[in-house]
Order: C-alpha cells, then structure tokens, then sequence
C-alpha cells in the first residue's frame, strides 16, 4: 500500500475547511478568519468575501455560481462578489449545518449535526434538500454527526461521512431528488471527515485525529495513505489534470480552539495517479 508524502502550498490559515476546484483554482473556507479564499497552483492567496459564520461550506453549480452553506442559509456568490440568500435551512433545524454537495441538475443536499457542538448532548443529525428554486425539505435523518458528502458522476448515488458512525453512507439518489436504499459503502477505523470520490470509483477521506488523507474502496479496503504532520480536516481532487490531491490541515486543539487567532491552519498538495470524478 502507498503511502505518499505531500508538500505544503500554502500556509497561515486559521482553519480550513471544504475545498473545492473550481474555475482553475482551489476555492477554501477558512473558518477562523471567517473569509473565503481561492489559491493558485503556485500557493497565491486571494481573498474573495468574508463569510461572518461558523461553518461555512461551499459547493459551485452547473451554471457556474457558488452555493455558501451558512448561519442556517444558503447563500449565493453573486459575480461582484456579494451574498444573496438563496434558501432558508433554519425551518428545518436551528442547530448547526455542516457540509453542502450540489449535483448536476443544480440542487443541492446539506447536513445538519443536530447538536449544538461542541458542549450540547450529543444527538444524530439529518440531511436536506435545497431545489434549484430555493425550496427545502428534509431527505434523511439519523445521521451520525454528518460531514462530508460526495455524489457520483452519474448522480445516481450520494455517499456521507458519519464521523460518530466510522463509516461511510451511502444513499440512492431518487428522480425527485428525495435519497433512499441507505447502506454502508464502508466501515472504517477513523473518524472520516471531508471526502471526495476519483475516477476509479475509490473515496478519499480525511481524518483529523489520525492526521492523514486515507483512500479507500466501497467496502473499506485501504488502497493508499497520506500522512501529516496536523489534522486532515477535508480535501479535493483537482489541478489542471485532475490528479493534484488537496488536503487542508490544521493544528487542531480541540473544539475550543477552532476560533482562535492561531494561523497553523495549511494546505498540503500530493500528486495522485487516479484523478477526481466529478459532474463539473
């Protein structure tokens, strides 16, 4: 089994979260500063627009536009940079929503952890659906602290990390959008965090306590690791031929440092050899 060894891109963020290629480059969430970023291939850093939320997460549609999952809202990146609110998740749920994953047809499937993290009692979560139109409604429940979420290529079939599950979620994706036939793809000794899915059908999925990006198969046979030096929150498959693994770590310091000022938060980048699947 490979072990591959990553190279840092960038570094001083606070923490980062959900990234994304897209348009050329990298897009990030860095929680603690509160600001959405986009990094080139060389590690330069541009700051799009403050995000004043904890989570935020991102995801671009079809048609080109960017969907921010944030402070029970899902917001619009409109092309002079500024939010609009697309649709309202607070009818749903007022505890925290997580990770957000757009499919083809431009609606989007969000996650609630459905506790207040990380001092409130530990409860499951639920999944919902966001309509092109902005209309929601919930598609699934007794989700085990849900977090990040991938969709095949053919939108058949959405996979969630259940981070207080270890393991991996699969779900059909139904022609109205609504998800059922709920299985596991993987069990895993981790607690998997971010994730994305590459062209071999395998899933890489990060994870903060064991510091390292883990690639596995359905059915959880390791194929590959990438270890670290801090927690692996998320990562990305991207770059100009799909092949660039994208890992944003952090120094994690538990729950009670996620908002502080400490800029140990980076970006780790790893050539792979099965690129990223994705409808984009």
């Amino acid at each position: 089994m490979p072990k591959l060894e990553p190279r840092t891109l960038l570094t001083g963020l606070v923490m980062g979260e959900s990234p994304r290629w897209w348009n050329g480059r990298l897009w990030i969430c860095d929680w603690g500063a509160r600001e959405l970023v986009a990094i080139d291939m060389a590690g330069g850093r541009e700051t799009i627009v403050g995000v004043d939320a904890l989570p935020f997460c991102i995801d671009p549609t079809p048609d080109g536009r960017l969907l921010i999952a944030a402070a029970g809202q899902v917001l619009r990146l409109a092309p002079h940079r500024q939010l609009t609110v697309h649709a309202d998740l607070s009818v749903l749920s007022d505890k925290p929503w997580n990770e957000i994953v757009v499919d083809g047809r431009g609606g989007a499937y969000v996650n609630n952890i459905g506790f207040d993290f990380p001092h409130g009692e530990v409860t499951t979560g639920l999944i919902a659906r966001v309509e092109p139109d902005g209309q929601v409604r919930q598609v699934a429940d007794d989700v085990a602290f849900p977090n990040g979420m991938a969709i095949t290529p053919d939108g058949s079939t959405l996979i969630v990390a259940e981070s207080y599950g270890q393991r991996l979620t699969a779900f059909d994706i139904d022609p109205d959008g609504g998800l059922s036939n709920r299985r596991a793809w993987a069990e895993v000794e981790d607690h998997p965090d971010g994730i994305c899915l590459d062209a071999g059908g395998a899933l890489w999925y990060a994870d903060v306590g064991n510091r390292r990006c883990v690639r596995i198969a359905e059915g959880g046979a390791v194929l590959a690791v990438v270890e670290a030096d801090r927690g692996c929150f998320s990562c990305a498959l991207g770059g100009p031929d799909g092949r660039t693994l994208f890992i944003v770590a952090n120094d994690w310091r538990g729950p009670q440092g996620m908002g502080e000022p400490a800029r140990t938060g980076v970006v780790l980048s790893v050539t792979v050899e099965v690129p990223g699947a994705a409808w984009r």
